[in-house]
């Protein structure tokens, strides 16, 4: 046997042994369970991490719900606000349209009452120069007992008159 054939033998020989030795002292049984160990690590990861990813999306759903709720609820509130600010409009269109209809009909009521004072004082001041000309004319030509008979007259026929 040649040299290279020797070494060639003498190494699948220390093969041979360096398997056995590593077989004797449970090295793939060793690397086996490191392999186990190491799988179930990344299982349980796995498992951590499908549990985070379930909650973080029925988070992510129950906030979508709570921010669909809560527009809803600010859209309610809009609405009900500009119910109330129609209402409110409304309310002071009336209440306006009222006033202005008070003060017209106080207005007139002054307007009559000042035209009924001016009318009065018109009459009496007629019946004053009426009753100043009457008796100038009576003076003259009437004596004074005459004078006062016929003022007495006058006067009731015109305070008949009046009222």
């Amino acid at each position: 046997m040649d040299a290279t054939s020797l070494a060639t033998v003498w190494a699948t020989v220390a093969l041979l042994i360096f398997i056995g030795i590593c077989i004797y002292v449970k090295v793939p049984a060793v690397i086996s369970k490191s392999l186990d160990q190491r799988a179930d690590k990344i299982r349980s990861e796995l498992d951590e991490a499908r549990k985070l990813r379930e909650e973080a999306q029925s988070l992510l759903a129950e906030y979508q719900k709570k921010r669909k709720a809560a527009e809803q609820e600010a859209a309610d509130i809009v609405e009900a606000a500009k119910r109330e600010a129609a209402v409110l409009a409304e309310e002071a269109h009336k209440k306006t349209e009222e006033y202005v209809t008070r003060r017209t009909a106080l207005a007139e009521q002054k307007i009559g009452q000042a035209e009924r004072e001016a009318i009065n004082e018109v009459r009496a001041s007629a019946v004053d120069l009426a009753v100043e000309a009457a008796r100038k004319v009576l003076a003259g030509r009437v004596d004074a007992k005459a004078d006062g008979d016929l003022f007495k007259a006058s006067l009731a026929e015109v305070k008949a008159k009046l009222n």
